[in-house]
């Protein structure tokens, strides 16, 4: 199923909306759109990494078998940041194609924590779109 929304254009932030709390209930989670750049203790807390793995091998063979596994699209050797994989619709894989909703709210990334106040491509404001009605 594709996504209801276009992806995100993160290169041009100047259209973005000022966030403000509330927002996100009727958004289509645009910023689900979004590459997704994570770190280790994210990838513990997702249970794509065991505690053991992080803490005794190294970040470059840890990579390579989530790459392998389709877990994720690169990583960045220089800063340790991993991008995770997404769908073919471009949304993110914790993504609910159908209620647009995280399937791991609980457990997610510090960056989709942060987002947009503090870790955003333009901090402050978001990618916000407005949720349309699918017709089935």
């Amino acid at each position: 199923m594709r996504s209801p929304i276009a992806i995100v254009d993160v290169d041009r932030p100047d259209g973005w909306t000022r966030w403000r709390a509330g927002l996100c209930a009727s958004c289509a989670a645009n910023c689900c759109t979004m590459p997704l750049e994570v770190r280790l203790p994210d990838l513990v807390r997702l249970g794509l990494v065991d505690a053991f793995e992080a803490e005794h091998v190294e970040p470059r063979v840890i990579a390579k078998r989530l790459q392998k596994a389709r877990l994720i699209d690169h990583f960045n050797h220089k800063n340790t940041v991993f991008t995770m994989a997404r769908r073919a619709s471009g949304d993110c894989r914790f993504l609910d194609a159908d209620t647009r909703q995280c399937t791991v709210y609980e457990l997610r990334p510090e960056t989709c924590r942060l987002h947009p106040q503090k870790k955003s491509p333009r901090p402050g404001y978001c990618a916000y779109g407005a949720r349309v009605q699918q017709q089935r």
